[in-house]
């Protein structure tokens, strides 16, 4: 019998863990490169492994475009 509750539990911790090192990777890039050239842009991740924070690994794209790569 399937374990539902378990399941939703390992599924959502890591939901959160990657949306934990998402933020991670914001903070870093304003802290390189200052808040007003991030306003209205999105930190991507070239590998779209959001666990690899290394500044190599991060790039700033326009929120569109982004968001067309990452879903289509």
């Amino acid at each position: 019998m399937r374990n539902y509750k378990r399941e939703y539990a390992i599924r959502s911790k890591k939901s959160r863990d990657d949306r934990q090192h998402r933020r991670i990777a914001r903070r870093l890039m304003v802290k390189k490169l200052g808040i007003k050239r991030l306003n209205n842009k999105d930190v991507d991740h070239k590998d779209k492994n959001p666990r690899n924070n290394s500044t190599s690994n991060l790039r700033i794209r326009s929120k569109s475009a982004n968001r067309k790569r990452n879903y289509a």
